[in-house]
């Protein structure tokens, strides 16, 4: 017995134990908190770190008391806490002025005649008023001890194309940019691109072929982006941001993000590959691209879509509810880490079926990279 407890001790003095599994880091977006108790979020909590869920997106709201709250309880947990909360997609404010909100190219406003759905009422990112009423509001959240950093969501224009899954859903063919879904023609965009580029763009025939045009609105975005993560740093908080998949393939082209360009902590590249109808080798397609695009020098976390209700998926009509189904969880996951994803996130754990938690849990402790 006491040869036992001698070689016991060796093997641990001298790291002879065994090493700990391999994990890939694992995130959620997620939401609430509705009319859930302090008592019911620590159980969803607990139960999401016990799952291997390392992190939080949590959407809830813009009022920074929910976040602390919220973040308490995660931090309680094991749990990184970001807020999740969207950008240039806002609805009706007492603190936004009509004039401040997208204008299309057949001159409507985004907050009276939005495109495709009533909530996609965009704001412009070329006005100073715009930025300020986020430095604002992503400030006070970033200055909550439990907030680990900030979760942009929509930091974009409405997409000028939408991903091809959608079209018979909106009943369009979307073979090119259409007047009605490209943005923004408001007075101020028109007069500062032609004050840079000498280019009426009113005056153009067609401009979506106007490559000083495309570039103009990304640098927008770019400039927005980059100057909330100034903010946002000067508080020693993380930003990060869910965006399209890309940058170059999709991102750039359905809703003007140049992402590579942008100064964050993290991307969340929304890898819903239902949305394009394609498989689980176009996760590892975007991947790849995201991973070597110059400029992407952060981690990237491939964003995975769960179908709801995987025995519906074949007769639900609607690609919005579709996803990925249990069968291909360990692919998409796999297909995502060799092609250079620092990990995934999931869209939604509420989504997850216990059939998915069982393949996922096996899954998130295998080391693709030695195979």
């Amino acid at each position: 017995m006491n040869k036992l407890i001698i070689l016991s001790l060796i093997i641990v003095l001298f790291g002879c134990t065994p090493k700990q599994e391999t994990k890939i880091p694992c995130y959620v977006w997620t939401g609430g908190p509705g009319k859930a108790t302090d008592a019911e979020l620590k159980v969803k909590f607990n139960d999401l770190k016990e799952k291997g869920i390392d992190g939080l997106m949590y959407s809830g709201g813009q009022e920074p008391e929910t976040y602390r709250r919220v973040g308490k309880i995660a931090k309680d947990a094991g749990l990184k806490f970001y807020p999740w909360i969207p950008t240039m997609i806002q609805g009706i404010n007492p603190k936004l002025k009509a004039e401040w909100y997208a204008i299309n190219g057949k001159g409507e406003s985004a907050i009276d005649k939005p495109a495709y759905a009533d909530h996609y009422k965009f704001l412009c990112p070329n006005r100073e008023e715009v930025y300020q009423f986020f430095a604002n509001m992503y400030g006070q959240v970033a200055d909550i001890p439990e907030v680990d950093g900030i979760h942009l969501d929509f930091i974009r224009f409405p997409d000028v194309i939408l991903a091809p899954g959608l079209w018979k859903k909106y009943g369009l063919v979307m073979d090119r940019e259409f007047p009605q879904f490209d943005y923004c023609y408001c007075d101020k965009c028109v007069a500062d691109f032609k004050a840079k580029s000498g280019i009426d763009i009113k005056s153009v025939k067609d401009p979506s072929q106007a490559e000083e045009w495309k570039q103009f609105r990304y640098d927008l975005i770019t400039n927005l982006v980059n100057r909330l993560a100034v903010l946002i740093h000067a508080k020693h908080k993380e930003i990060n941001a869910a965006v399209f998949p890309g940058p170059n393939s999709v991102a750039k082209k359905l809703v003007r993000q140049e992402w590579n360009k942008w100064n964050l902590d993290a991307f969340y590249p929304m890898n819903y590959n239902d949305f394009y109808l394609e498989g689980t080798s176009w996760i590892g397609k975007m991947c790849k691209e995201a991973s070597t695009t110059p400029g992407v020098n952060k981690p990237i976390y491939s964003g995975l879509f769960i179908c709801p209700s995987p025995e519906k998926k074949i007769s639900e009509p609607d690609p919005e509810n579709h996803g990925l189904l249990p069968e291909e969880l360990e692919a998409a996951i796999r297909e995502s880490v060799v092609n250079g994803a620092s990990g995934i996130c999931l869209f939604t754990p509420e989504r997850m079926t216990a059939k998915d938690w069982e393949i996922f849990k096996s899954a998130i402790y295998t080391d693709y990279k030695k195979k």
